[in-house]
């Protein structure tokens, strides 16, 4: 793993920001701090960290409200981000995810599990040497190389996780993808996992894709699929 590799973590709790700053570093990512909101968006903004770990309960502006202003800066819109909420807190697992957050870990966690999930979401970024090409589906035109999806001319501003999804269905399209199957492929998780995950990020897609929607249909009880063009 590059040392490079810069990760901004953001808590509140004194305790916590240590113990997640030690093992980052010691598992070879240079790692940024930021015990509140502003201070998270300002370095977010400056420094350009590859990821960044949002804790939900924050002083003053909370880490929805950080989702919601990185999301909207065209400078950090893309960046991935883990959000960290309270075990009890599903409302604000849905709505994080709804904001943009790519994934979450419920508090109280393991750090392993953590780092896995940071290495995972990070091994998610598409890379620009790779090969590819465009993928077109009617009016929709994915370019993998570049990261980009516009539909009839329009960018469309996905985040990571979207991507990834667009990607994949239209690969796939004709054949239908279960949640488990999104999971697996996706996020990379093969032990259960909430499948709601999923069809958070699918109805998130829905409401970018816009017209370009109408690709993609769900197939009641078993998963999702982007139909074939004629």
């Amino acid at each position: 793993m590059s040392a490079k590799t810069k990760i901004l973590v953001v808590d509140d709790e004194p305790d916590l920001l240590e113990l997640l700053e030690t093992n980052l570093r010691a598992a070879g990512y240079e790692v940024l701090v930021a015990a509140d909101g502003r201070e998270a968006l300002e370095k977010a903004r400056h420094a350009q960290p590859q990821l960044i770990v949002l804790d939900v309960m924050l002083p003053e502006m909370d880490g929805l409200e950080v989702c919601k202003s990185l999301r909207r800066d065209p400078a950090t819109d893309a960046i991935p981000i883990l959000m960290l909420t309270a075990r009890a807190g599903e409302v604000d697992r849905v709505l994080g995810l709804e904001l943009g957050a790519d994934d979450y870990v419920t508090k109280p966690f393991s750090v392993r599990e953590l780092v896995l999930r940071v290495r995972k979401l990070l091994d998610r970024q598409p890379s620009r040497q790779a090969g590819g090409g465009l993928i077109q589906l009617g009016g929709l035109v994915i370019d993998k190389p570049r990261h980009r999806a516009s539909f009839q001319g329009r960018t469309l501003e996905l985040t990571l996780t979207e991507f990834k999804l667009v990607v994949l269905l239209a690969e796939r399209r004709g054949r239908v993808q279960s949640r488990e199957q999104l999971l697996r492929d996706v996020w990379g998780y093969h032990a259960a996992i909430d499948t709601r995950t999923v069809d958070t990020h699918i109805r998130r897609l829905r409401e970018k894709l816009g017209p370009a929607a109408k690709y993609l249909d769900t197939v009641r009880g078993v998963g999702y699929r982007f139909r074939e063009v004629e």
